[in-house]
């Protein structure tokens, strides 16, 4: 009788960029943006980000990183007695295996924030992840990327945050939050670009037209205006 053949199944090959993800670096500050701005936070900077926005601050993460695993991040976290994380970048949802690393956060109590562009779909995060989408303006030189899709895709925990250059980008931000009613389904910020637009002035815009959203000042930098990276 033949000797029987014994066939080796290959076993199934897991996809490691659903299991790991590049990260610039992984740090403990203030909160200094949101509604949660002020807070201690645990921050996770990921790499990589195919926006170019004219007035980025973070070009360091576009191409830094190291590579790794989602439970080794979420221990490192977890570490740290700290129950706010965010997920920053570069831009988070390039990489496949954010979710999952914002489900393993959520699974282990933590209240995740997740910063995004308004260029990606934000309904691949899990339920309960608080969405800070930020949209960008027509200054920022990245206005068409905008996916508005995600402006149905909001939930009443979400945020949205507008980057403001000059008044051009008042007003068209402005435009956005009436015809899309924004203000009554989510916190809506609107941020000075740093350095270019004075506080002041933006606040006396939104005073003028009594705009129901809120005046965000990057706490970080003036905390610690001399730093470059890690707050």
């Amino acid at each position: 009788m033949a000797a029987r053949e014994t066939i080796a199944l290959a076993e199934p090959e897991l996809d490691v960029r659903v299991q790991t993800v590049t990260i610039n670096e992984v740090f403990v500050s203030i909160q200094g943006e949101s509604t949660w701005a002020g807070y201690p936070c645990v921050f996770l900077r990921t790499t990589g980000c195919p926006l170019r926005c004219r007035w980025c601050d973070t070009e360091y993460a576009f191409y830094e990183g190291t590579r790794r695993s989602v439970e080794d991040l979420v221990q490192e976290v977890c570490q740290h007695d700290i129950p706010l994380v965010e997920i920053t970048g570069g831009e988070p949802l390039v990489q496949p295996a954010v979710p999952t690393l914002a489900a393993r956060l959520l699974e282990r109590g933590k209240t995740v924030l997740v910063e995004t562009a308004g260029a990606y779909d934000i309904s691949i995060l899990p339920a309960g992840v608080i969405r800070i989408m930020d949209l960008k303006c027509p200054g920022s030189g990245e206005c068409e990327r905008n996916d508005l899709g995600n402006l149905a895709r909001l939930g009443d925990r979400d945020e949205v945050k507008f980057v403001i250059a000059d008044r051009a980008d008042f007003e068209w931000a402005t435009a956005m939050v009436r015809e899309h009613a924004l203000c009554d389904r989510v916190a809506v910020l609107f941020a000075p670009v740093w350095g270019e637009l004075e506080p002041r002035r933006l606040a006396d815009w939104i005073l003028a037209l009594a705009l129901p959203v809120r005046l965000q000042l990057q706490l970080h930098k003036i905390l610690w205006p001399h730093a470059e990276r890690g707050v």
